[in-house]
């Protein structure tokens, strides 16, 4: 079975006034379509607004930049909007079916990567959108005769109602037209800053992991997916590492540089690369991976595709060959057992972050 698991940059789908759109597409990363996941890109300038819409997946928002960003959401079998207050570090999911618009009501970009899982969309691998208002939207679907019916008014304004609105997804709003303002306590609910919470791993020049379950943050359990934020310190290494409940890992480069392999099935290496801020990588399950940062550090930002991840590293003192017996690893490696006893000394001295040799 042949994976190219090349890491890919996000392509522009839309570009206005209000801001753009960027997207992974499966013809160019067939390996997300195998898999099941997907990701998009939207930023939004000053006063860009992304209209009202719904799509075919459930996917988690994590903010890029930015710090005076709005999202409204009506969840499935609600009839209530909540409005949320975004900032950089910020993660929110978005769960499948729910309603929401974004907006930058700031002075400067506002970027959020959407990372989700598809295994419900019409095209496994991407989403797809379905717009309430404006061109290509639903309103815009329906005959004048079927609004007029459905919204109890008549043709003109039914008409106003379809065609008013001539902007496609993103559009700018002029200064001074208001929207809904966040809620402080829906914030706090709803939407979790990974950047700013207490790291589940901290090695003193290794780096940062902090794991984001349901667990920390119950409204993550409605996307039933995972997050994960790494900080790698510079030339640090990520020790080998897989997920052993068949799920798929999805990572985003935030800044930063490292060079990268995966083991695959039967022990063949299937990548050996370097990952560069922007890049997009799928990491198949029961792969494994190791990293190792550039002069400049890394950082990225994940998702994985089951609510209680469980996460196996190959080469800690907590890790299996860690755990399994001298004699066992003897005869697994064909060493003696001094050497073998040399192994298991050196991985009991190792945590999952490693920092560079002096």
């Amino acid at each position: 079975m042949e994976f190219d698991l090349t890491p890919k940059f996000a392509q522009k789908l839309f570009e206005g006034d209000g801001g753009s759109y960027y997207s992974w597409s499966t013809s160019e990363f067939p390996l997300l379509r195998e898999t099941k996941v997907g990701a998009g890109k939207l930023v939004l300038q000053p006063r860009g607004f992304a209209l009202p819409h719904y799509a075919d997946s459930s996917k988690i928002g994590y903010v890029l930049q930015g710090s005076d960003g709005v999202v409204g959401m009506v969840l499935p079998n609600t009839a209530e909007e909540v409005v949320l207050k975004l900032k950089k570090g910020d993660v929110v999911p978005v769960v499948l079916g729910s309603v929401s618009w974004w907006f930058n009501d700031g002075d400067s970009e506002l970027v959020i990567v959407f990372l989700g899982e598809t295994s419900k969309s019409y095209i496994p691998g991407e989403f797809t959108y379905f717009i309430l208002g404006g061109t290509q939207s639903i309103m815009g679907g329906f005959s004048p005769e079927f609004i007029s019916r459905a919204y109890n008014v008549n043709k003109d304004d039914a008409n106003k109602l379809a065609k008013s609105q001539t902007g496609f997804l993103i559009i700018k709003l002029q200064d001074g037209k208001r929207l809904a303002k966040p809620n402080k306590d829906n914030t706090n609910k709803l939407v979790y800053n990974i950047n700013a919470a207490v790291p589940d791993i901290d090695v003193k020049n290794g780096g940062l992991v902090t794991l984001l379950t349901e667990a920390k943050f119950p409204f993550l359990g409605q996307v039933e997916l995972s997050a994960k934020l790494v900080k790698l310190d510079a030339k640090a290494m990520s020790s080998p590492i897989y997920t052993t409940d068949s799920s798929v890992q999805l990572i985003y480069v935030v800044k930063g540089t490292c060079q990268i392999q995966i083991v695959g099935i039967n022990g063949k290496q299937v990548l050996d690369t370097e990952l560069k801020p922007g890049h997009l990588l799928v990491l198949p399950k029961f792969f494994v991976d190791a990293k190792v940062a550039g002069g400049d550090g890394l950082e990225y930002f994940s998702i994985i595709t089951t609510s209680k991840p469980a996460l196996e590293d190959l080469a800690s003192k907590e890790s299996a060959w860690g755990a399994l017996s001298l004699g066992v690893v003897e005869a697994s490696l064909n060493v003696s057992a001094e050497f073998g006893e040399l192994f298991k000394s050196n991985i009991g001295k190792n945590k999952i972050l490693i920092p560079p040799e002096d």
